[in-house]
């Protein structure tokens, strides 16, 4: 997994494809620091991840 928040050129050499996966997983690890941090309760986290699973799908990804 690559971190694309300072280097343009990585991120702008990935496919379509590459760049949806690399924003869901940095979706997925936006909720688990909110889960971590007590920002969001385990239900709403478990919703979020129900959420994320059936974007994947529909993606054609599997999470």
């Amino acid at each position: 997994m690559m971190d694309f928040s300072f280097d343009m050129s990585a991120w702008e050499a990935l496919s379509y494809r590459e760049k949806n996966r690399e924003l869901y997983r940095k979706q997925k690890r936006m909720l688990d620091t909110f889960l971590e941090h007590g920002a969001i309760t385990r239900l709403q986290h478990e919703q979020h991840e129900q959420s994320l699973r059936t974007l994947a799908q529909g993606m054609g990804e599997r999470s």
